[in-house]
């Protein structure tokens, strides 16, 4: 398939549905699974108040993606939405922090599963490493069509785990044999505080990474630009009411929430026991370790595999990651570029998963905020909509929101992220003149 410009292109096959699926598996239906420990004791047991808000604080965020993929359908994301709303500059350097941001996310997911199913199953943690990274290389060179389809059975996968949760979870709770049916995992009078529940937001809005890489598939989507912003929003919804429902049945169903603070990485685990015995323990954990080393790594590098293929055809990058492969239509070199920085940041971080988790976040935190700022200059200032309240409020209420967030970031992670935009900085100055001259309409 060619562009009209004679350049092979992507192949445009992807439904809303694809693309809400490939959200869902991004950002994890069962993620708070795996952090219920850390958020619940941060917000005293109120971890479904938690989650409300955060989903609250992404929404204008989501909006403001909507706003601009419609305006600027390219598979580069922020990175192209900067480079068409504030200039090749700005849209280099953001595109340089997404790359801090997506380009780590495969490895941080495939350390974290590895390691889980090390302790669960016994074999290295290396070997899963290399199980994960030759899989999902081989799915996303092979086509986004049989990535759609391999998302198809991860989500029936982490959706049955969810729906047996709940099921049973509820049946525990309201039978009167586990727990009590409780409005305290969303308000607790006794314990609730506006400041210690905003503590406990700046955990949980981090599960909500991942519906902003819906925008990434633009070039593959197969409908109106418009669907990629449905799809954005459609997911975060969803997602949100996923996170809300499973944390307020673990809070009923396991009300003494300072008990679990004794071993915070297990604690969804110790009340799926509660709820279901061994066999939904086991469930639950390797579904949560499963679906970061595959499912959700396997979308992530998806995501920069776009991204880099789009600043590398803008010449910003080697023009070599901006390869398609002739037969299935797919940027094969960045995705095996993308394989073999995940396998040495693996190596490199797999005893400082907590460092690797906040250059993650400061990158993706980073991008947010220059999305809302993408909205204003475009739609305020370049060409005026009019609209003060989707052009104006929202994207201003989402800058104070991702702010708030953003410095809630450890000051390690602050210094790490600098540095990479020094970095950038530099390569931008040397690089300056050939990057003026772009043009993005």
């Amino acid at each position: 398939m060619q562009s009209p410009k004679g350049e092979v292109a992507l192949k445009r096959t992807l439904t809303v549905r694809d693309m809400v699926i490939y959200g869902m598996i991004f950002m994890i239906p069962i993620a708070p699974m795996g952090i219920y420990g850390y958020i619940v004791s941060e917000a005293k047991g109120m971890a479904t108040m938690a989650y409300l808000v955060g989903m609250i604080a992404m929404i204008f965020t989501a909006l403001s993606y909507a706003r601009m993929s419609s305006t600027c359908p390219k598979a580069g994301s922020i990175y192209a939405y900067a480079s068409h709303a504030l200039g090749a500059r700005i849209g280099f350097l953001v595109g340089w922090l997404v790359l801090l941001d997506y380009i780590l996310l495969p490895a941080l997911c495939y350390i974290v599963s590895a390691l889980a199913l090390e302790a669960v199953t016994g074999l290295s943690k290396w070997l899963w490493l290399a199980a994960f990274i030759a899989f999902n290389t081989v799915v996303n060179v092979r086509g986004i069509h049989i990535t759609a389809r391999t998302n198809d059975v991860f989500a029936i996968c982490l959706m049955t785990v969810f729906v047996w949760f709940v099921t049973l979870g509820l049946y525990m709770v309201f039978g009167g044999h586990l727990g009590q049916p409780s409005i305290a995992p969303l308000y607790n009078a006794e314990t609730f505080s506006p400041g210690l529940i905003m503590s406990a937001v700046s955990i949980a809005a981090l599960s909500f990474l991942g519906f902003d890489a819906i925008s990434t598939l633009a070039e593959e989507n197969s409908g109106k630009p418009s669907d990629v912003g449905k799809a954005t929003i459609t997911v975060l919804f969803l997602m949100g009411a996923l996170f809300i429902i499973q944390t307020w049945v673990a809070g009923m169903a396991w009300p003494d929430f300072g008990a679990l603070a004794q071993d915070k990485d297990n604690a969804f685990y110790t009340i799926a026991y509660a709820v279901g015995g061994t066999p939904l323990k086991i469930a639950c954990a390797v579904a949560t370790a499963v679906s970061w080393g595959f499912s959700c790594a396997l979308v992530a590098q998806t995501a920069i595999s776009r991204i880099l293929l789009s600043m590398a055809r803008d010449g910003q990058l080697p023009a070599a990651l901006a390869r398609l492969h002739p037969r299935y239509q797919t940027p094969y070199v960045s995705t095996v570029f993308v394989a073999a920085v995940s396998m040495l940041v693996s190596v490199l971080f797999m005893s400082h998963v907590d460092s690797l988790t906040s250059l993650v976040n400061f990158g993706a935190l980073s991008a947010f905020f220059v999305l809302h700022l993408c909205v204003l200059n475009q739609f305020m200032v370049r060409t005026p909509s009019g609209n003060w309240v989707k052009d104006g409020v929202v994207p201003l209420i989402g800058l104070a929101v991702i702010g708030y967030v953003w410095i809630s970031l450890d000051m390690h992670a602050m210094k790490m992220g600098l540095a990479w935009l020094a970095v950038g900085v530099i390569y931008l100055a040397m690089n300056s003149r050939k990057i003026k001259r772009l043009q993005f309409s």
